[in-house]
C-alpha cells in the first residue's frame, strides 16, 4: 500500500492549492507583538506644537490601534486569495488481510462562480475602508492636539492674569490700608479691597486647577498621565487663516469622514458579490486508487460532486449584504449633511471669534487698561474712590479674560475645520 500512497501524497504537494498555501505565510506571521503599547513621555523642558503633533502622531494610543487594524486587513487580503487545501482520505474493509479492500483517495475542492476574485475584492476594499479610518483618526488626533495646546497656552496666560490681578488686589489693599490710618476713607473701604482681593486669589487657584487640566488633556494625546513638560510655547495671538469660502465645497469632497464613508459603500458592494458568488456551490474533483488483495489488483478511482442547491441557495445572505449596500449608502449621504453642516458651523465660528478678538486686541482691552491706570493712580492721589478702581479692575480682567476665550475658540474652531477637511489650518498674524 506504501508505493501507491507515496506518489499521491507527492501529487497533493505538486498542487497549485497547496504550493501557494505554503508559500505565502510570512515567516513572522505568528510573532508575538507584545504586551500593549508602551507609554510615552515628552522631555521635562518647554513644549512647541510641532513637538507635540509629532509625539501624538508616534504615540497615541487611538492612532496605534488603527494601525494594527490596518495591518490586520492587510492579513485578510492575504488569506483572501489562497486555494482552498486539497484532503486525503484512506479508507480499509474488511479486517482479514486475504480479503482486505483499501482505498486512498485525493481531493481538490473548486471555488466556482468567481468566489475566490470576489473574496479577494472584498477584502481589498476592507483594506482601503481601514486605511481611510486610520486617515482620519490622524485628522481627529492632529485637531486634538491643536485644539489642546491652545488650551494650554489659553490656561497658562489666564493663571499669568490671575497672579498680576492678585498683585494689583494686593496693593490696593495696602492703599486702602494706609488711606485708612491716615483718616483719608471708611474703614469699609479697606474691607472691601481685602473682599475684592479673597476675590481674585479663589481666581488665581481657579486658574491653577484649570492648567493642570489641560496639561493632562494635552499629554494625554500621546499616552502620558503625568505632564512632564515645563510649559507650552507658542504664539496664542497669531489667529488661524479664515479659508475661502467658495473653496470649501471642493476641500469637503475629499474630507476623511467622506472618503471613509464612501470605502464603506464599495466594501459593501464587494461582501454582496461574495455572497452572489456563493449561491454556485462548489466542484470537488477526487484521484484515488482502490486495492482489492483478494483479487490481487489495484483500481484507479476518478470522482467529481457537486452539491445541489435544492434547499439552500444562499437568498437570505444575499438579502442581507444588499440591505448593508442600502444602509452604507445612506450613511454617505448623512456623513455628507453632517459634514457639511459642521464645516458650515466652524468657519461661521472661526469667522466670528476671529472679529471679536481683533476688536478686544485692538479698542476694548486698550481702554479699559488705560481706564483702571487712570483709576489707580486718582485713588492714590484721593480723586477717586475705591469702588470706582474696583470697577476699572474688574472691567480690566473682564476684557482680558473674553480676549484670551476668544483666541482659544477661534483656535478651537480652526481645529474643527482641520478635523473635517482632514489638512492643517494655516495662521496669519494678527
Amino acid at each position: 500500500m506504501v508505493r501507491f500512497l507515496l506518489p499521491l501524497t507527492l501529487m497533493a504537494f505538486t498542487l497549485p492549492g497547496g504550493a501557494q498555501t505554503t508559500s505565502a505565510v510570512p515567516n513572522n506571521t505568528y510573532a508575538h507583538s507584545g504586551t500593549g503599547h508602551a507609554r510615552t513621555t515628552e522631555p521635562a523642558a518647554p513644549l512647541t506644537l510641532q513637538s507635540a503633533l509629532r509625539l501624538a502622531m508616534q504615540s497615541n494610543p487611538e492612532l496605534s490601534a488603527a494601525q494594527y487594524e490596518l495591518q490586520a486587513v492587510e492579513a485578510s487580503v492575504l488569506q483572501a486569495d489562497v486555494l482552498p487545501n486539497p484532503s486525503v482520505e484512506v479508507g480499509i474493509e474488511d479486517r482479514r488481510r486475504e480479503t482486505r479492500e483499501s482505498t486512498l483517495q485525493l481531493s481538490q475542492p473548486i471555488e466556482l462562480g468567481g468566489k475566490r476574485s470576489a473574496r479577494t475584492r472584498a477584502a481589498e476594499r476592507g483594506r482601503d475602508a481601514a486605511s481611510a479610518d486610520l486617515n482620519a483618526r490622524r485628522a481627529d488626533v492632529r485637531a486634538n492636539v491643536i485644539a489642546a495646546f491652545f488650551d494650554v497656552l489659553a490656561n497658562q496666560e489666564r493663571l499669568r492674569l490671575a497672579q498680576e490681578s492678585a498683585e494689583l488686589a494686593q496693593r490696593a489693599t495696602t492703599v486702602a490700608t494706609r488711606r485708612v490710618a491716615a483718616g483719608k476713607v471708611s474703614p469699609v473701604e479697606e474691607t472691601k479691597a481685602r473682599v475684592a482681593e479673597s476675590s481674585v486669589r479663589l481666581e488665581l487657584l481657579q486658574a491653577r486647577s484649570e492648567l493642570v487640566s489641560a496639561r493632562k488633556r494635552l499629554s494625554a494625546l500621546w499616552g502620558n498621565p503625568s505632564p512632564q513638560f515645563e510649559r507650552a510655547e507658542g504664539q496664542i495671538e497669531t489667529l488661524p487663516a479664515l479659508p475661502e469660502l467658495a473653496s470649501l465645497p471642493q476641500r469637503l469632497a475629499s474630507a476623511p469622514g467622506l472618503v471613509r464613508a464612501r470605502h464603506e459603500v464599495d466594501r459593501r458592494q464587494s461582501l454582496a458579490q461574495v455572497e452572489r458568488s456563493r449561491r454556485i456551490p462548489d466542484m470537488t474533483v477526487s484521484v484515488g486508487v482502490k486495492r482489492s488483495e483478494e483479487l490481487g489488483r489495484n483500481q484507479a478511482l476518478v470522482g467529481l460532486s457537486v452539491p445541489l442547491p435544492l434547499f439552500d441557495s444562499n437568498r437570505g445572505n444575499v438579502l442581507e449584504s444588499l440591505r448593508r449596500v442600502d444602509k452604507a449608502r445612506d450613511e454617505l449621504s448623512a456623513t455628507e449633511i453632517r459634514l457639511d453642516s459642521e464645516l458650515a458651523q466652524a468657519y461661521e465660528k472661526l469667522s466670528v471669534f476671529r472679529q471679536e478678538a481683533q476688536s478686544l486686541q485692538k479698542e476694548i482691552v486698550p481702554g479699559a487698561q488705560s481706564a483702571y491706570d487712570a483709576a489707580t493712580k486718582g485713588f492714590e492721589f484721593g480723586k477717586f474712590g475705591f469702588l470706582d478702581v474696583l470697577d476699572a479692575q474688574r472691567t480690566l480682567l473682564q476684557a482680558k479674560s473674553q480676549y484670551l476665550r476668544a483666541l482659544s475658540e477661534a483656535h478651537r474652531a480652526a481645529a474643527d475645520i482641520d478635523r473635517i477637511l482632514g489638512e492643517p489650518s494655516p495662521v496669519t498674524p494678527q
